[in-house]
Protein backbone atom coordinates (compact mmCIF):
# COMPACT_ATOMS: atom_id res chain seq x y z
CA UNK A 1 0.00 0.00 0.00
CA UNK A 2 1.31 3.47 -0.90
CA UNK A 3 2.18 5.74 2.00
CA UNK A 4 -0.57 8.26 1.22
CA UNK A 5 -3.15 5.50 0.84
CA UNK A 6 -2.03 3.96 4.12
CA UNK A 7 -2.32 7.29 5.95
CA UNK A 8 -5.84 7.86 4.61
CA UNK A 9 -6.92 4.31 5.43
CA UNK A 10 -5.60 4.53 8.98
CA UNK A 11 -7.23 7.94 9.51
CA UNK A 12 -10.56 6.60 8.25
CA UNK A 13 -10.26 3.59 10.53
CA UNK A 14 -9.54 5.76 13.57
CA UNK A 15 -12.50 8.05 12.81
CA UNK A 16 -14.83 5.07 12.58
CA UNK A 17 -13.42 3.56 15.78
CA UNK A 18 -13.83 6.84 17.67
CA UNK A 19 -17.57 6.85 16.94
CA UNK A 20 -18.16 3.16 17.76
CA UNK A 21 -21.04 2.39 20.15
CA UNK A 22 -21.34 -1.36 19.68
CA UNK A 23 -21.26 -2.18 23.38
CA UNK A 24 -23.72 0.52 24.45
CA UNK A 25 -21.60 1.85 27.30
CA UNK A 26 -23.18 5.31 27.03
CA UNK A 27 -22.20 8.69 25.64
CA UNK A 28 -19.70 9.36 28.45
CA UNK A 29 -17.61 6.29 27.56
CA UNK A 30 -15.84 6.54 24.23
CA UNK A 31 -13.29 4.30 22.49
CA UNK A 32 -9.62 5.15 22.91
CA UNK A 33 -7.79 5.76 19.61
CA UNK A 34 -4.05 5.69 18.90
CA UNK A 35 -2.42 8.73 17.28
CA UNK A 36 0.69 6.93 16.02
CA UNK A 37 2.10 8.08 12.69
CA UNK A 38 2.93 5.39 10.10
CA UNK A 39 3.55 2.74 12.76
CA UNK A 40 5.44 -0.50 12.16
CA UNK A 41 4.97 -1.71 15.73
CA UNK A 42 1.73 -2.47 17.58
CA UNK A 43 1.18 -2.73 21.31
CA UNK A 44 -2.04 -4.42 22.44
CA UNK A 45 -3.36 -3.97 25.98
CA UNK A 46 -6.46 -5.26 27.71
CA UNK A 47 -8.83 -2.28 27.96
CA UNK A 48 -8.71 1.39 28.95
CA UNK A 49 -9.08 2.31 32.60
CA UNK A 50 -11.02 5.17 34.17
CA UNK A 51 -8.16 7.64 33.73
CA UNK A 52 -7.78 6.71 30.06
CA UNK A 53 -11.51 7.05 29.49
CA UNK A 54 -11.55 10.53 30.99
CA UNK A 55 -8.55 11.76 29.01
CA UNK A 56 -8.96 9.85 25.76
CA UNK A 57 -5.38 8.53 25.79
CA UNK A 58 -4.19 4.94 26.20
CA UNK A 59 -2.03 3.99 29.20
CA UNK A 60 -2.39 7.40 30.83
CA UNK A 61 -2.87 6.12 34.38
CA UNK A 62 -0.69 4.33 36.92
CA UNK A 63 -0.18 1.24 34.74
CA UNK A 64 0.85 3.48 31.86
CA UNK A 65 3.48 5.22 33.98
CA UNK A 66 5.00 1.83 34.74
CA UNK A 67 4.81 0.73 31.11
CA UNK A 68 6.59 3.84 29.87
CA UNK A 69 9.24 3.49 32.57
CA UNK A 70 9.92 0.04 31.09
CA UNK A 71 10.29 1.60 27.65
CA UNK A 72 12.61 4.27 29.04
CA UNK A 73 14.88 1.45 30.19
CA UNK A 74 15.45 0.58 26.51
CA UNK A 75 15.88 4.16 25.33
CA UNK A 76 12.32 4.99 24.21
CA UNK A 77 10.62 7.96 25.84
CA UNK A 78 6.84 8.19 26.14
CA UNK A 79 6.33 10.70 23.32
CA UNK A 80 8.38 8.57 20.91
CA UNK A 81 6.51 5.44 21.95
CA UNK A 82 3.13 7.09 21.37
CA UNK A 83 4.21 8.47 17.99
CA UNK A 84 5.88 5.32 16.61
CA UNK A 85 3.93 2.49 18.26
CA UNK A 86 0.25 1.94 17.45
CA UNK A 87 -1.39 1.33 20.84
CA UNK A 88 -4.46 -0.87 20.56
CA UNK A 89 -6.39 -3.07 22.98
CA UNK A 90 -8.58 -6.15 23.13
CA UNK A 91 -11.47 -3.77 23.89
CA UNK A 92 -11.39 0.01 23.42
CA UNK A 93 -13.83 1.36 26.03
CA UNK A 94 -13.56 1.53 29.82
CA UNK A 95 -15.51 -1.52 31.08
CA UNK A 96 -16.12 -0.06 34.53
CA UNK A 97 -14.82 -0.98 37.98
CA UNK A 98 -14.38 -4.55 39.11
CA UNK A 99 -17.22 -5.93 41.27
CA UNK A 100 -14.54 -6.83 43.81
CA UNK A 101 -13.77 -3.14 44.27
CA UNK A 102 -10.14 -3.62 43.22
CA UNK A 103 -9.09 -2.45 39.79
CA UNK A 104 -11.17 -2.50 36.61
CA UNK A 105 -13.65 -5.08 35.42
CA UNK A 106 -12.28 -7.59 32.91
CA UNK A 107 -14.15 -7.11 29.61
CA UNK A 108 -16.75 -9.82 29.07
CA UNK A 109 -16.51 -12.34 26.20
CA UNK A 110 -19.42 -10.51 24.56
CA UNK A 111 -17.57 -7.19 24.70
CA UNK A 112 -14.38 -8.79 23.40
CA UNK A 113 -16.24 -10.34 20.48
CA UNK A 114 -17.98 -7.05 19.63
CA UNK A 115 -14.65 -5.22 19.59
CA UNK A 116 -12.55 -7.90 17.89
CA UNK A 117 -12.94 -6.66 14.31
CA UNK A 118 -11.29 -3.31 15.15
CA UNK A 119 -8.10 -5.11 16.14
CA UNK A 120 -8.35 -7.51 13.20
CA UNK A 121 -8.63 -4.55 10.80
CA UNK A 122 -5.64 -2.80 12.40
CA UNK A 123 -3.48 -5.90 12.08
CA UNK A 124 -4.33 -6.15 8.38
CA UNK A 125 -3.79 -2.43 7.86
CA UNK A 126 -0.63 -1.80 9.90
CA UNK A 127 0.94 -5.24 9.27
CA UNK A 128 3.34 -4.65 12.17
CA UNK A 129 6.81 -6.15 12.14
CA UNK A 130 6.68 -6.31 15.94
CA UNK A 131 3.65 -7.00 18.13
CA UNK A 132 3.77 -6.37 21.90
CA UNK A 133 0.80 -7.89 23.76
CA UNK A 134 0.60 -6.58 27.34
CA UNK A 135 -1.18 -8.56 30.03
CA UNK A 136 -2.76 -12.00 29.98
CA UNK A 137 -5.94 -11.08 28.11
CA UNK A 138 -3.94 -9.60 25.23
CA UNK A 139 -1.32 -12.34 25.31
CA UNK A 140 -3.96 -15.06 25.00
CA UNK A 141 -5.38 -13.25 21.97
CA UNK A 142 -2.19 -14.19 20.07
CA UNK A 143 -0.34 -16.93 21.94
CA UNK A 144 -1.17 -20.28 23.56
CA UNK A 145 -2.72 -20.30 27.01
CA UNK A 146 0.40 -21.09 29.01
CA UNK A 147 1.86 -19.76 32.28
CA UNK A 148 3.31 -16.29 31.75
CA UNK A 149 6.79 -17.50 32.67
CA UNK A 150 6.66 -19.82 29.65
CA UNK A 151 5.88 -16.88 27.32
CA UNK A 152 7.52 -13.71 28.64
CA UNK A 153 11.19 -13.19 27.85
CA UNK A 154 10.90 -14.98 24.51
CA UNK A 155 10.22 -14.07 20.90
CA UNK A 156 7.32 -15.81 19.20
CA UNK A 157 6.78 -15.96 15.45
CA UNK A 158 3.07 -15.64 14.63
CA UNK A 159 0.85 -14.79 11.67
CA UNK A 160 -2.00 -12.28 11.94
CA UNK A 161 -4.01 -10.46 9.31
CA UNK A 162 -2.18 -12.31 6.58
CA UNK A 163 1.24 -11.12 7.76
CA UNK A 164 4.03 -12.77 9.71
CA UNK A 165 5.39 -10.91 12.71
CA UNK A 166 7.34 -11.28 15.94
CA UNK A 167 5.32 -11.20 19.19
CA UNK A 168 7.12 -10.28 22.41
CA UNK A 169 4.69 -10.29 25.35
CA UNK A 170 4.97 -8.21 28.49
CA UNK A 171 3.24 -8.71 31.86
CA UNK A 172 0.52 -6.27 32.81
CA UNK A 173 2.11 -3.20 34.41
CA UNK A 174 -0.79 -2.68 36.82
CA UNK A 175 0.06 -2.59 40.49
CA UNK A 176 -2.75 -5.11 40.98
CA UNK A 177 -0.56 -7.76 39.32
CA UNK A 178 1.95 -9.45 41.62
CA UNK A 179 3.51 -11.64 38.92
CA UNK A 180 6.45 -9.33 38.30
CA UNK A 181 7.54 -9.60 41.95
CA UNK A 182 7.60 -13.40 42.10
CA UNK A 183 10.57 -15.76 41.57
CA UNK A 184 12.82 -14.66 38.67
CA UNK A 185 10.06 -12.86 36.79
CA UNK A 186 11.91 -9.55 36.92
CA UNK A 187 14.67 -11.10 34.84
CA UNK A 188 12.09 -12.42 32.36
CA UNK A 189 10.79 -8.86 31.99
CA UNK A 190 14.33 -7.56 31.41
CA UNK A 191 14.92 -10.26 28.82
CA UNK A 192 11.69 -9.30 27.03
CA UNK A 193 12.70 -5.63 27.02
CA UNK A 194 16.08 -6.50 25.54
CA UNK A 195 14.33 -8.41 22.75
CA UNK A 196 12.02 -5.46 22.10
CA UNK A 197 14.96 -3.06 22.00
CA UNK A 198 16.70 -5.21 19.40
CA UNK A 199 13.69 -5.07 17.07
CA UNK A 200 13.06 -1.36 17.68
CA UNK A 201 16.68 -0.72 16.73
CA UNK A 202 16.21 -2.69 13.50
CA UNK A 203 13.20 -0.49 12.71
CA UNK A 204 15.12 2.73 13.48
CA UNK A 205 12.94 3.64 16.47
CA UNK A 206 15.82 3.43 18.95
CA UNK A 207 19.57 3.53 18.42
CA UNK A 208 21.27 0.16 18.26
CA UNK A 209 23.26 0.75 21.43
CA UNK A 210 21.19 2.07 24.31
CA UNK A 211 22.96 4.16 26.89
CA UNK A 212 21.07 2.38 29.67
CA UNK A 213 21.39 -1.14 30.93
CA UNK A 214 18.21 -3.21 30.92
CA UNK A 215 18.34 -4.80 34.35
Amino acid sequence: MRRGDFDRSLEAHCRALASCQRCGHGEDVRPIVSLALRPRVMLVGQAPGKVESAGGRAFAGRAGKTLFRWFERIGVDESTARERIYIAAVTRCYPGPSPSGRGDRVPSPTERAACASWLDDELRLVRPRLLIPVGRLAIERFLPRLPLEALIGREHQIECGGAKMIAIPLPHPSGASSWIHQDDHGELLSRALRCIRKHLAELGIVSGASGRSVA
